[in-house]
């Protein structure tokens, strides 16, 4: 997800270069959902982690 996040960050770096702002400004959008929501799995994914690991010791 974080892979996919920085790809279209890139993009929108190229396309913002390029002239094409419309697009530019989607795939910057789209970066930014994708990193929050990698950030969000992430952390839940810890939180978890750190409660089984005291459930299992």
């Amino acid at each position: 997800m974080l892979k996919w996040a920085a790809i279209f960050a890139v993009a929108a770096l190229v396309l913002g270069v390029l002239g094409f702002g419309g697009l530019a400004g989607a795939a910057w959008g789209i970066a930014k959902i994708l990193f929050w929501l990698f950030v969000i799995v992430a952390v839940a994914l810890f939180v978890l982690g750190l409660t089984v690991y005291k459930k299992v010791t």
